[in-house]
């Protein structure tokens, strides 16, 4: 046994208990320790593991070899193996030796299994997460139930490394290709995980058995492998090319996801390359790689990105889930069915939502039934292709397309319970649309506009029944992006907005309410931010210097690139929006206006190899001035603009709190994990107090 620590940092933790069981099994000649994993919850709060928790498990490793077994196993309680370190107490841990502790003593534990002389096996039964599937890549052999939820080493998600093992263990055991699959661009693409039959195929898993009688299988299985009947296959490693290719496709999947400002997966890339020179039969070599993990993830431990992360990490996973605000469910309306107006490519992407989440009858409608029929068809195509890729069967699919159709006369809109329009963004053309609606469904159908920036209550001031109408604008591409901003005009009724949350909840997105003030939240933060860099380049600033100053914001992508995505006339048209209500700090680019007016698509051009130039169109037609900026005046003025931004939208009551602005940048662009969104970073920077006179998160929330 281990020496054991307990920090104070860890005092409230959820213990995770280890009991051992001595098995006698059909055809394996002795005893079969088997340690079950259980936290004493069911498989909603999984198993994880703080420093009592690695102190049962030890203990019961020790009962488990005491009684001199032909083979050890560990698996979990029900559904779930384990998910990793309890990460509850990190925020409190204060000492860096505190948290150098808490690597070394997962790897002292965990380390039991590799080195023991019995083959010691993992029956890998429901999910397992980070330091659970470490603790299984410890063991010799591991079997994983058909059934399992999730399997992933998702740390450099949260800021992390994967920090008892997983580094140095993973490459060796699956080869180092697989291994940056499993422990960086998965975990980057928004935390991917893997199925049972993926870990089978890139070699975690040696077998997949049926979950109903896993445990059974599993032990059948191990006497398969101690009889010498199964000899599960190693991969031969390439320690030369193909570990330099693998490193070199990691850093430019870090640099292109975070642009290498985010310490976590830089350092697991780092560690990948490092587990080049490990060796798994030798314990020096093992104990290097292993004391290289500690010593990261002591540092990431301490840094205000993983605080950042975690406080992101929560917003996600809880608040997202509990909308501030937001009315008591049980005012909410059933929806039978849904309207569209407009067959368009979000329109078009909505309905396909709709459908498939709602599974009830879904109208388009449009102005001629050529766009009709291009609406409806799009809607059918992508049915098709999912069940090409097997993911409905040929009855589902045909039964959603039956749900879908189209007409050119909104008095079929009469059955509706909830008509959306996504038409072309102009007040009086959303109005005039709502009035005609207006007199062909009921009282009590819920009029919902996927506006972007204008007013609701402006859009709802002429109706007979302006408290049936709510804002639901979605985000692009409808199908990946999960914000929806639910805005609240000011006669919307609490039965519409209950109907608002309920409705998005069903289709699987997450709402923030927010108030009706231009722009709402994500638009309104993103074309002042992109007023800035663009107003840059006016005065003078060279196109790269200014697209290329602002990485550290997190943003997914740079501003100019994210300008041809949006498309400069749609970024435009919002920026006048906003320069209407606030010409002070929202002021219209002459570049941005040249470049409409010349219908040019994007500032950049890219030549075979990669490499972007200024489109020369561009730069001719973009008029600059003589006081150019530096990268560092260019991030400063952005962020600056950030912090002035929020706070007057917190006082205005945009939202509810400076954690919906975070959650609205997360889950609506894919601002970086690692800074929180964006309040903690401004805070972090000194950029808060600075522009405001106070930060926006009390002292530990999402810092040290």
């Amino acid at each position: 046994m281990t020496e054991s620590t307990t920090p104070a940092a860890f005092a409230d933790e959820v213990v995770t208990h280890a009991f051992t069981r001595i098995l006698t099994v059909p055809g394996i000649d002795g005893p079969v320790a088997l340690v079950t994993i259980d936290n004493g919850f069911d498989h909603t709060k999984p198993s994880t593991f703080g420093p009592a928790g690695l102190d049962a498990l030890d203990a019961a490793l020790d009962e488990a070899f005491a009684a001199d077994p032909v083979a050890v196993a560990v698996t979990g309680k029900p559904f779930v193996f384990a998910v990793g370190a309890d990460l509850n107490g990190v925020p409190k841990i204060a000492d860096r030796d505190v948290a150098l502790t808490m690597g070394r003593r997962g790897h002292a534990v965990f380390r039991r299994l590799r080195e023991s002389t019995v083959p010691t096996f993992a029956f890998v039964n429901g999910a397992a997460l980070g330091g659970g599937l470490e603790l299984a890549l410890h063991c010799h052999y591991r079997t994983v139930a058909d059934n399992a939820a999730a399997l992933g080493l998702p740390e450099a998600f949260l800021g992390l490394v994967p920090g008892w093992g997983g580094t140095q263990l993973l490459p060796n055991i699956i080869g180092p290709s697989a291994a940056v699959t499993v422990v960086v661009e998965n975990a980057l693409n928004q935390n991917r995980m893997l199925k049972p039959a993926d870990a089978q195929k890139i070699g975690i898993a040696d077998a997949v058995l049926g979950g109903a009688d896993f445990l059974e299988r599993s032990l059948v299985w191990a006497a398969s492998v101690l009889a010498g009947d199964v000899v599960p296959a190693r991969p031969e490693i390439d320690r030369g090319q193909a570990w330099d290719d693998a490193i070199a496709r990691a850093k430019g999947i870090v640099s292109g996801k975070t642009r290498d400002h985010a310490p976590g997966p830089v350092k697991a890339v780092e560690l990948l390359e490092l587990a080049r020179n490990t060796d798994l039969g030798d314990a020096a070599s093992l104990d290097a790689g292993f004391a290289a993990e500690d010593e990261a993830l002591a540092d990431l431990l301490m840094a205000d990105e993983l605080r950042a992360g975690l406080y992101a990490f929560d917003l996600v996973q809880k608040r997202a889930k509990r909308p501030a605000g937001a009315p008591d469910k049980s005012a909410a309306r059933k929806v039978t069915g849904v309207g569209i107006v407009g067959a368009g490519l979000m329109a078009s992407q909505l309905a396909l939502l709709f459908v498939r989440q709602l599974k009830v009858p879904v109208i388009l409608t449009d102005i001629d039934q050529e766009r009709i029929d291009k609406g409806v068809g799009y809607v059918h195509a992508e049915i098709d292709k999912l069940q090409g890729k097997k993911r409905l069967s040929p009855d589902a699919a045909n039964r959603l397309k039956a749900l879908v159709s189209g007409s050119l006369d909104k008095a079929a809109f009469a059955k509706t319970d909830w008509v959306i329009e996504a038409v072309f963004e102009n007040l009086d053309v959303k109005k005039k649309v709502f009035a005609e609606l207006e007199e062909h469904v009921s009282p009590e159908t819920i009029l919902a506009t996927n506006t972007s920036s204008l007013s609701i209550t402006r859009m709802a001031a002429d109706l007979k029944h302006p408290e049936r109408v709510v804002g639901f604008h979605f985000f692009n591409p409808v199908a990946v992006l999960p914000l929806l901003e639910v805005i609240r005009g000011e006669k919307t009724d609490d039965a519409t907005l209950a109907t608002a949350f309920a409705t998005a909840k069903s289709l699987k997105k997450s709402a923030v309410l927010v108030a009706d003030k231009p722009g709402f939240v994500f638009n309104r933060l993103l074309t002042r931010a992109l007023g800035e860099v663009m107003n840059a380049i006016d005065e003078g600033t060279p196109f790269d210097v200014a697209d290329d100053a602002i990485g550290e914001l997190g943003m997914p992508m740079s501003p100019l690139t994210l300008l041809s995505l949006v498309g400069p006339a749609v970024a435009l048209h919002t920026g006048e929006t906003m320069a209407e209500y606030y010409p002070e700090r929202f002021h219209d680019s002459p570049g941005l206006q040249a470049m409409v007016a010349a219908k040019k698509s994007a500032v950049w051009t890219y030549g075979a190899d990669g490499t972007k130039t200024v489109d020369p169109e561009v730069a001719d037609l973009w008029p600059q001035g003589d006081s150019p900026s530096t990268s560092e005046q260019v991030l400063d003025r952005t962020r600056r603009a950030f912090a002035e931004e929020i706070d007057i939208m917190l006082t205005e009551g945009v939202v509810a709190a400076a954690q919906d602005i975070d959650l609205c940048l997360i889950l609506g662009g894919g601002f970086g994990f690692w800074n929180g969104g964006i309040t903690p970073y401004l805070d972090r920077t000194g950029t808060s107090e600075a522009v405001t006179g106070h930060r926006f998160l009390d002292k530990g929330v999402a810092s040290l």
